[in-house]
C-alpha cells in the first residue's frame, strides 16, 4: 500500500499543468478604496463581482495573503451544495419554521451560480448532476430510508437505492443501501475560482496577491487596512479570511480550523472505468460521521478525501500540516477497501485543505467598525456554493439592507461558541470520540444528544 502513495505529488489535483503564481504584485505605498476585500477565495470574489454589479463606479480593492485559490476554494472536492443549513435534516432541528425559505434560498443559489457560469463563460467543468449518499454500516441502512423519506417530504428529487441497486449504479462490494437526490453538482474549484477572478478583474476590481493583511485600524471615517508594504484605506471592508486566522478578536471565539485531506489517482483506462461503472459520473459520500467524499474528475481521475478530520491545538494553520502520513495512508487503505478492483491504480497527488468550522455547522455574520467591517466565516465543507449566499449578506449588511438573506436566523443568530484552550482542544477530541463510536454502534451517546438540544451540528 505504501508503494502505492509513493508517487503522490504534494498538491492539489487540481493544481496539476496549472500556473499557480500569482497574476498580480503585492500592494505597496499608501491608496484610498470604496471596498477593500481581505481575502481572494470563493466568498471574497463574489463579494468583488456583487459589489460591482451592484456600483459599476465602486473603487473595489482585493487582498491575497498569497495567490488566488491557494486556500481552501482551490483545495476542496468541488462538491456544490444547495444546502445552506448543512443538510436537511439540522435544517428542521435547528431551523423548521424558516426551513422553506432556507431551502428556496439554497436553490435559487445554485441555480444562479450555473446561470453566472455559463452566461460568463466560466471554463469550470460546472454539472449539476446530483449526488448518492452511500450506507456501509447496517445501522445506516434505516438512516438512510428516512433521509428518503425526508426529502421527500420536503420538495427534494430522491431516489432510494437497495444494496443491489446502488451496486449496480457504482459497483463496490462495501455497499449496502444509497440514496440518490438530484440537487446540486459538481465543479472543478480551481477554475470556478480562478474563474471568477478574471470576471472580477474585468469588471475594474484591482488585485493584490502576496499581501497578507496584518491589521485593521479606525481613521476617521473609513477603516485603515495595512499589509507588510501598504496599506489602504476603505470605506467598508469585507472579510473573507476563514479558516486563517481572523483580523477580528470576536471571530476566533466562532471559527475553529479543522484539517482535511485529500487523494487523488492516476486517469483510469477504459477497463478500469468499466469495473466500477458509474456512468453518470455524481458525487458520492458516506452515510457517517466520519465520512468519505468522493468524484470523478475531468480527466477520469478519482478525488477521494474527508474521513480523518484533524484539529491542532491552538487552531494550528501552519502550511507544514498539509501532509500528514498517517491520515493520507488511512485514505489510502480505505480507497482500496472500496474498489478492490482498483487495487493497481496508483494516487498520484496528496494534499490538504482547512475546513472552517463553526460549533452549528454553518457561518457566522456580522459586522464591526460601526458598521464598516462586515464577515462572512464558517461554512464547514460546504462553502464551494454558500460563499456566493455569504458574499452577499456581507454586501448586505454593510449597506445597513433588510433582505430575504438577512432575515433569516441562520443570519441574524450566532452559533454557539468553542471555548479557549486547553479546553477547546479536549473538547474537540472528546466530540470525536462521541462521533466515531456512533458510527460503529449506532447509537448516540449522551453528549451528542446534548449538543442537539443546545443547537449544535452534530444532528446533520
Amino acid at each position: 500500500m505504501t508503494d502505492l502513495l509513493a508517487s503522490a505529488r504534494p498538491l492539489p489535483v487540481w493544481w496539476e499543468g496549472r500556473d499557480t503564481g500569482a497574476v498580480s504584485e503585492p500592494l505597496s505605498g499608501e491608496r484610498t478604496a470604496d471596498l477593500v476585500v481581505v481575502g481572494a477565495g470563493l466568498t471574497g470574489l463574489w463579494a468583488a463581482i456583487h459589489a460591482l454589479e451592484e456600483d459599476p463606479d465602486r473603487d473595489v480593492v482585493v487582498l491575497e495573503a498569497s495567490h488566488v485559490a491557494s486556500g481552501a476554494s482551490g483545495r476542496n472536492g468541488g462538491f456544490l451544495s444547495e444546502s445552506l443549513t448543512h443538510g436537511l435534516a439540522h435544517g428542521i432541528a435547528t431551523w423548521p419554521a424558516e426551513l422553506p425559505e432556507l431551502l428556496r434560498l439554497g436553490r435559487a443559489n445554485v441555480a444562479e451560480i450555473d446561470d453566472f457560469v455559463d452566461r460568463e463563460k466560466i471554463d469550470a467543468d460546472l454539472r449539476l448532476c446530483g449526488k448518492t449518499a452511500i450506507a456501509t454500516r447496517p445501522h445506516e441502512v434505516e438512516a438512510l430510508r428516512a433521509a428518503h423519506e425526508l426529502n421527500l417530504q420536503h420538495g427534494e428529487r430522491s431516489t432510494y437505492l437497495s444494496a443491489e441497486e446502488v451496486r449496480a449504479d457504482v459497483h463496490s462490494p462495501s455497499y449496502l443501501a444509497g440514496v440518490r437526490t438530484a440537487g446540486g453538482g459538481l465543479v472543478d474549484p480551481w477554475g470556478l475560482t480562478t474563474g471568477l477572478r478574471d470576471v472580477a478583474l474585468r469588471r475594474g476590481a484591482t488585485l493584490h496577491e502576496e499581501s497578507p493583511v496584518r491589521s485593521l485600524e479606525r481613521d476617521g471615517d473609513r477603516v485603515a487596512v495595512r499589509t507588510e508594504h501598504g496599506v489602504v484605506r476603505a470605506r467598508q471592508v469585507v472579510l473573507a479570511t476563514n479558516a486563517f486566522p481572523p483580523l477580528l478578536r470576536r471571530i476566533r471565539a466562532y471559527v475553529l480550523p479543522v484539517w482535511d485531506h485529500v487523494l487523488a489517482t492516476e486517469p483510469l483506462t477504459t477497463g478500469q472505468l468499466d469495473a466500477i461503472g458509474w456512468a453518470d459520473g455524481q458525487g458520492l459520500t458516506d452515510a457517517g460521521n466520519q465520512f468519505h467524499y468522493y468524484r470523478r474528475t475531468a480527466d477520469d481521475r478519482i478525488l477521494w478525501g474527508g474521513y480523518d478530520a484533524v484539529y491542532y491545538y491552538g487552531n494550528g494553520t501552519q502550511a507544514g500540516r498539509e501532509q500528514r502520513e498517517r491520515s493520507h495512508q488511512l485514505l489510502a487503505e480505505q480507497f482500496y477497501a472500496t474498489f478492490p478492483q482498483l487495487r493497481d491504480v496508483r494516487m498520484t497527488h496528496r494534499w490538504a485543505g482547512i475546513i472552517d468550522t463553526t460549533s452549528r455547522f454553518t457561518p457566522v455574520f456580522g459586522t464591526a467598525y460601526a458598521g464598516r467591517v462586515a464577515y462572512a466565516v464558517g461554512y464547514t465543507g460546504l462553502g464551494v456554493a454558500s460563499s456566493r449566499f455569504g458574499a452577499r449578506v456581507a454586501l448586505d449588511l454593510l449597506a445597513g439592507r433588510e433582505t430575504e438573506r438577512t432575515a433569516v436566523s441562520l443570519v441574524q443568530r450566532r452559533p454557539v461558541p468553542f471555548p479557549p484552550e486547553p479546553v477547546r482542544w479536549a473538547a474537540v477530541q472528546t466530540t470525536r470520540a462521541a462521533l466515531a463510536r456512533e458510527d460503529r454502534t449506532g447509537r448516540r451517546g449522551a453528549l451528542l444528544r446534548t449538543m442537539d438540544r443546545f443547537g449544535v451540528g452534530f444532528n446533520s
